[in-house]
């Protein structure tokens, strides 16, 4: 299998619902790290598994909606604790999304799988994977 990724940042404000989150249920800032790594069996016609500069470009396309918000204020997340393993979901969603309408260019076709790392520290990160 051969991967490639790309990194940017998501800078968010948001709080939680649930005893679980202690201290984190107030208004809080967080800074994510974000990894989004594509996937695929073989390389395409050109010899690689994603075009790096497109795909860079709409993952700071994902991260640019989400970042400098208040999550809490944002209709997509009513209702919803947004939590790190939650929002690496939302973005390799989105990024899928943007695979199948062509965004990520003809080549891309061939990707089958996403998978996105959010890494809150140095210490702390969470990750989901999705087929395409």
């Amino acid at each position: 299998m051969f991967s490639v990724t790309v990194r940017d940042h998501i800078m968010i404000a948001h709080s939680f619902s649930g005893a679980v989150f202690g201290p984190a249920q107030k208004l809080h800032g967080a800074t994510f790290v974000v990894d989004a790594t594509f996937r695929r069996p073989e390389l395409d016609d050109d010899n690689i598994v994603v075009d790096i500069g497109r795909a860079s470009e709409e993952l700071h396309a994902i991260c640019g909606g989400l970042s400098y918000r208040n999550l809490d204020d944002e209709k997509d997340f009513a209702g919803v604790n947004t939590s790190t393993e939650y929002l690496a979901k939302v973005i390799a969603d989105r990024l899928a999304a943007k695979v199948a309408s062509g965004d990520l260019g003809a080549g891309a076709a061939g990707l089958t799988g996403i998978a996105v790392t959010l890494h809150e520290s140095h210490i702390a990160w969470a990750s989901y994977e999705r087929g395409l």
